[in-house]
C-alpha cells in the first residue's frame, strides 16, 4: 500500500490508541493524559505497565524499560525495520491517513522518566512476601543463589519517592532486571543475561523464571545460559549464540514465542527448538506451576 505518507506526518495524524484500539487493545485504566494498559509487547504482562501520553503521543513500557513515539512501537511490535513500520502503520490506519496534514504544530516536550535507586540487595530469606510469590511459581529451591531480594525506590518529577522491593538478577548491562507479584521491569538498560558455564553448548529463553523452570529439571546440564529479559533482544541473543556448536532454544508456545524461534533457527539453523518439553503449556514456568498445583491436590 503506497499512501505517499513520511514519518511526520504519521506522527502528526495517527494517535497511538488509535492504532492500538484497531489492533484489539484497550485501556484499563486513565490517570490524566496517560493511557494504561497491559503491555502487549510482553505475553505474561498480569500487571497494567504500558502507558501511552495522549498529549505527546509517545509510550512507554514499565516492563522493559523502553519508550518511543508511534513508529518506535511499530517496529518492536511487528518487528519490522523504520520503512516497513510506515507502511504497516499506514495498511492498519487505512482511510484515516487521507486527512490533510494538521498545520497546528503541538510542542511536545521532553517527558521526563522515573528515577530508580537500588537501596539494598539481600539473600533470599528474609522478605515473606518474595518467598510467598516464589513458591507460588514452583522456583523457591532452585531460586536460591539464582535470584536476590532488591529493595529499592522510585522517585517522580516531584522529588516524591515510594518504596519497593522485588526478586531480581542482573543483565549484562549490570541493570537488575525485578520481578514480584505485581510488577516486572529493569531498573536501569535493559539487557540478556548471559551464564557462562561451557563453551560449546547453550540453551536459550525469552524470560528467566523459564530459565529456572528449565533449571528445576536440568540441574546438572552443563548447558552456558541466555535469556533475552525480553523478546525485542531476540538479534542481541542470537549474536551471542553464534559461538555455540549445540543451540536449544525454549521460547513461549505462542505467537512471539515462535517467531522468536523462526529467526534464530533462520540465523542459526544448527538451534533446535526444544518447545516439546512443555508442548501442553505456554511457557516452561507454566508446566511447573500445573505439576506444583497436581502436587497439593494430591495431599488431600
Amino acid at each position: 500500500m503506497n499512501t505517499g505518507i513520511n514519518a511526520a506526518q504519521l506522527k502528526e495524524q495517527v494517535p497511538l490508541t488509535e492504532l492500538l484500539s484497531r489492533l484489539g487493545y484497550e485501556h484499563l485504566r486513565r490517570s490524566g493524559k496517560e493511557h494504561i494498559y497491559l503491555s502487549m509487547l510482553r505475553d505474561s504482562d498480569t500487571e497494567p505497565s504500558f502507558c501511552v501520553n495522549e498529549k505527546l503521543n509517545v509510550w512507554y513500557d514499565h516492563g522493559t524499560g523502553r519508550g518511543g513515539n508511534l513508529i518506535d512501537f511499530a517496529m518492536i511490535y511487528w518487528q519490522l525495520s523504520f520503512s516497513e513500520a510506515i507502511g504497516k502503520i499506514a495498511e492498519v490506519m487505512g482511510q484515516v491517513l487521507t486527512m490533510p496534514l494538521n498545520p497546528k504544530k503541538v510542542r511536545r516536550h521532553a517527558h521526563k522518566l522515573p528515577h530508580y535507586r537500588v537501596e539494598n540487595i539481600r539473600e533470599l530469606g528474609s522478605n515473606d512476601a518474595i518467598t510467598a510469590y516464589l513458591y507460588s511459581r514452583g522456583l523457591w529451591q532452585v531460586a536460591q543463589g539464582q535470584l536476590k531480594e532488591i529493595y529499592y525506590y522510585v522517585e517522580d518529577e516531584k522529588k516524591m519517592r515510594k518504596q519497593f522491593f522485588a526478586a531480581g538478577w542482573q543483565n549484562e548491562q549490570g541493570a537488575w532486571e525485578v520481578r514480584n507479584a505485581y510488577f516486572k521491569g529493569c531498573l536501569g538498560h535493559k539487557a540478556i543475561t548471559f551464564i557462562p558455564v561451557c563453551d560449546d553448548r547453550v540453551s536459550i529463553f525469552e524470560g528467566y523464571f523459564n530459565y529456572l523452570s528449565w533449571l528445576s529439571e536440568h540441574s546438572l546440564a552443563p548447558d552456558s545460559i541466555i535469556v533475552l529479559n525480553t523478546a525485542t533482544l531476540a538479534q542481541a541473543a542470537v549474536r551471542k549464540a553464534a559461538p555455540f556448536e549445540v543451540i536449544s532454544l525454549y521460547f513461549d508456545n505462542d505467537h512471539t514465542g515462535r517467531n522468536i524461534t523462526a529467526e534464530f533457527i533462520n540465523a542459526l539453523p544448527r538451534a533446535v527448538d526444544c518447545s516439546w518439553h512443555y508442548a501442553d503449556y505456554n511457557d516452561y514456568n507454566d508446566k511447573i506451576k500445573s505439576k506444583l498445583r497436581r502436587l497439593k491436590l494430591s495431599r488431600y
